[in-house]
């Protein structure tokens, strides 16, 4: 399915939410759900982008654990620096402007 984007089933979103909430009577609108489904989306796609960047440094064909945890400081705390590389981060719009980088 070249073209389709795959994204997080609002059941799955709403199910992450209910389990770090403190009221069990907590309702979450269908418009919250699918923007937190978007966010974790970008969120998965910034991290595929940047753990390919990653072993394109490293000179290894396939991305896996490893360089997923090295640029996992960058997501949580967000793009910081601004530099090039994996010390400053990259751009988030330069990440997910350039998905040919996916491609080994």
């Amino acid at each position: 399915m070249e073209g389709a984007e795959a994204g997080f089933r609002k059941e799955l979103v709403s199910r992450l939410l209910h389990l770090h909430f403190r009221d069990d009577k907590t309702k979450v609108s269908g418009d919250a759900l699918q923007l937190v489904a978007e966010l974790l989306r970008i969120f998965v796609v910034e991290a595929a982008v940047r753990g390919a960047r990653q072993a394109q440094a490293e000179d290894v064909a396939l991305v896996d654990v490893d360089q997923l945890e090295k640029v996992l400081p960058q997501l949580v705390r967000g793009v910081e620096g601004g530099g090039s590389g994996p010390e400053g981060g990259w751009p988030v719009t330069d990440c997910l402007s350039t998905p040919q980088l996916l491609d080994f």
